[in-house]
């Protein structure tokens, strides 16, 4: 599933590309992603409105239109959004890899086509038809961020808050406080694994049985995953032709997530899933304690 990373990766791209866009066309192929709006409320809302800003709160993309609009963009586990320039024809892609994703577009996965007036677009693909469009008015949108805990890289996610929460919730495990959005906006299955075993902490503690000294290396260790994804421009990203032309991928980096039976690149042991919280969760039982 597209994470923090992968988000933000998508919505700086997309702020150079799209930013002063007017959208001239918006074509619906798989109504139910706008529940509970209507495909003739969602065009009314968008023709004939031009992109202001790309934002982000938590795993959502929101851009903002000079209508005092918004549009909202969640991709859950499959989404994809590709932008397309008008003469070039390069592509800025993001979120979730599909293969044939970038293929003859629009094709089989195409669910949604904002066309701009300069010829541009904007396809919004998905495999599996479990992301969403929506938009929403500044009330709307004030709703849904207020919705959410304290985004991981601002000044609000501090030490302190991090202690606070990690009592109030003592008996959760660990892994499951940190996927919770109203407590931290925008952590997911692949960078929490990634934190734990940096912290080298096990997912099935109990948060408030940490240590102290625990506390502080998993805050340090959430905020340096983060960065370095995003720097890498996200796990998924290393499939996809960025907008310099080159590749990027936080999959190089990956300690855990996905290497279940492989060998722990520390010491050696095999790497463990266990499922936790309706969630796959990888971890070196060696290394983390």
């Amino acid at each position: 599933m597209p994470e923090l990373p992968e988000v933000e990766t998508i919505r700086r791209d997309l702020n150079k590309a799209i930013i002063g866009k007017t959208i001239k066309a918006v074509e619906i192929k798989t109504p139910k992603m706008l529940r509970p709006l209507t495909v003739n409320k969602i065009k009314q809302d968008l023709l004939g409105a031009t992109i202001t800003r790309a934002d982000r709160r938590a795993k959502i993309l929101i851009l903002s239109l000079d209508t005092k609009k918004h549009l909202l963009v969640h991709l859950k586990m499959t989404g994809q959004l590709i932008f397309q320039a008008a003469k070039t024809k390069t592509l800025i892609v993001g979120g979730h890899p599909q293969k044939g994703g970038l293929e003859s577009l629009p094709n089989k996965f195409t669910r949604a086509i904002f066309t701009f007036s300069d010829g541009s677009i904007l396809y919004f693909n998905d495999l599996r038809k479990f992301g969403w469009l929506k938009t929403v008015s500044e009330a709307g949108l004030a709703e849904i961020k207020n919705a959410h805990g304290p985004e991981p890289l601002t000044n609000d996610f501090t030490l302190p808050y991090f202690e606070t929460i990690l009592h109030r919730f003592k008996n959760r495990p660990i892994k499951q406080l940190l996927l919770d959005q109203k407590l931290i906006a925008g952590l997911g299955n692949i960078y929490v694994d990634e934190s734990l075993f940096r912290a080298k902490i096990l997912p099935t503690r109990k948060s408030g049985l940490l240590k102290p000294a625990e506390v502080a290396a998993l805050y340090a260790k959430i905020i340096e995953v983060l960065k370095l994804a995003i720097k890498k421009k996200g796990t998924s990203a290393r499939n996809y032709r960025l907008v310099d032309g080159g590749v990027g991928g936080f999959v190089n980096y990956l300690n855990v997530y996905g290497r279940a039976g492989a060998a722990c690149k520390v010491c050696g042991s095999k790497i463990k899933k266990i499922k936790l919280a309706g969630r796959g969760t990888h971890f070196c039982e060696k290394c983390q304690k």
